[in-house]
């Protein structure tokens, strides 16, 4: 077989920050040639056909007894339910043989440590900010509601859910990541169903809502992007503390429907998957530049104690100090486009807390029983964060509210849906 000659790096990869990063972290040479590239593309008309099959399941049964059954499912196990139930069960009971307990235990461990860096900064300004540039996973956000009014319960919601994966033991069976991962992956169904019942949705330039692709390019902002942009605050993760939480992801990306082919086994894996995803999907444009505004504006009133949350300066220092972060991750031009300030002192605070919290964990690292007690204390201040965000934003954390959207309801809508707190 002859060898292929590799693409180029897009443009923001040749730039500071990536450049360097590139050259530092990355497993060599991570670029693909056409052939990878052809069949990565292949996937982006690829959905989800058992949770779109429990979707419809749930739209056709009276009432909520459709949902009443899959909570059911998820609480008790199978219990000769509906056909659709039955099989999008077989697949998730049946853990993989590469599934490894201990292994997903160090990843969520190393990842409660983060703590709440890693829940104010790295989650919504690296993973979701950085997240908008892919604009066609983008069509989908800007068309399930008022985007100023959701931006905050959608944090909220995606905060819990991370922090629900990401605690030892939640991804066990009855667990609240398993269970809520369930649930986050029918309601991906639903709203696929929605967005592909709409007259306005571009299949040919957007690709089918939901897909694959985009998919994949989510777990990749949750797995490899975190530990990046963590390691960019200063957090310290050993070459098996890295491995453990790719491997955590990779377990939470099959439950999310994720095709076998798409889950990265290893760093190197993840590395190369990313790099695919930013060669055909990180095309930014005006949707990228309103999902970021609405994320920038509603971070700081959302994170504040409420002590704090009515006072403008706060809102001011609190918001300009992370979309500074976001600069510092993203690079000048990808920030300029998404509208983060651009503010050197706040730039430089933000440096220095890296060099704090470096210098932090290397005595971490030293000092018996001090790793244990970082994620301890780090997910403690996780949980109560997370519950709080939840709790002042009403969020719905079992996504029922979705269930009039698929089209065989007759007619209901996403901005309904996202409107109706009855819907709750």
């Amino acid at each position: 077989m002859s060898r292929e000659e590799r693409l180029a790096h897009p443009g923001w990869m040749t730039r500071p920050p990536w450049n360097l990063t590139l050259r530092l972290l990355a497993p060599g040479d991570i670029r693909a040639p056409p052939s990878q590239l052809a069949a990565f593309r292949s996937f982006a008309h690829a959905g989800d056909p058992l949770a779109a099959a429990v979707a419809e399941m749930i739209a056709r049964m009276p009432g909520r007894s459709g949902r009443r059954l899959f909570e059911r499912a998820l609480r008790d196990g199978i219990d000769d339910p509906p056909r659709e139930l039955v099989e999008l069960f077989a697949e998730v009971d049946a853990v993989p043989y590469w599934v490894d307990p201990d292994l997903l235990d160090r990843g969520a461990r190393a990842v409660c440590r983060t703590g709440l860096l890693g829940l104010t900064m790295v989650m919504p300004c690296a993973s979701l900010y950085g997240g908008y540039l892919a604009s066609r996973a983008n069509k989908t956000l800007v068309r399930t509601g008022d985007l100023n009014t959701m931006a905050p319960r959608r944090l909220a919601e995606t905060a819990s859910w991370w922090v629900d994966v990401t605690t030892p033991g939640g991804m066990g069976r009855f667990q609240a990541g398993f269970t809520n991962t369930l649930r986050v992956r029918v309601m991906h169904a639903q709203v696929r169903a929605a967005m592909h019942d709409r007259d306005d949705w571009d299949h040919d330039a957007w690709d089918s809502p939901i897909n694959q692709i985009q998919l994949t390019g989510t777990l990749l902002l949750f797995s490899l992007v975190m530990l990046l942009a963590s390691r960019a605050l200063g957090l310290r993760f050993s070459r098996a503390d890295r491995a453990a939480v790719l491997h955590l992801w990779r377990y939470v990306g099959h439950l999310m429907g994720v095709h076998p082919d798409l889950l990265p086994a290893t760093e190197a894996d993840a590395w190369r998957l990313l790099w695919l995803e930013a060669a055909t999907e990180y095309m930014p444009d005006q949707d990228s530049q309103s999902l970021a505004d609405s994320l920038m504006n509603a971070a700081a009133p959302l994170l504040l104690p409420p002590a704090l949350k009515r006072s403008p300066v706060a809102r001011r220092v609190l918001t300009t100090y992370l979309m500074s972060y976001s600069r510092l991750i993203l690079g000048k031009r990808n920030a300029d486009f998404l509208g983060a300030p651009d503010n050197r002192r706040y730039q430089a605070a933000v440096a220095t807390v890296s060099a704090v919290v470096f210098a932090v964990e290397t005595l971490r690292g030293a000092i018996p029983g001090a790793t244990r007690l970082s994620e301890r204390l780090g997910h403690r201040g996780r949980v109560a964060l997370a519950r709080r965000m939840i709790r002042e934003q009403h969020g719905d954390v079992t996504h029922r509210r979705h269930d009039a959207l698929h089209p065989s309801r007759g007619g209901g809508t996403v901005e309904r849906a996202a409107a109706d707190p009855g819907a709750l």
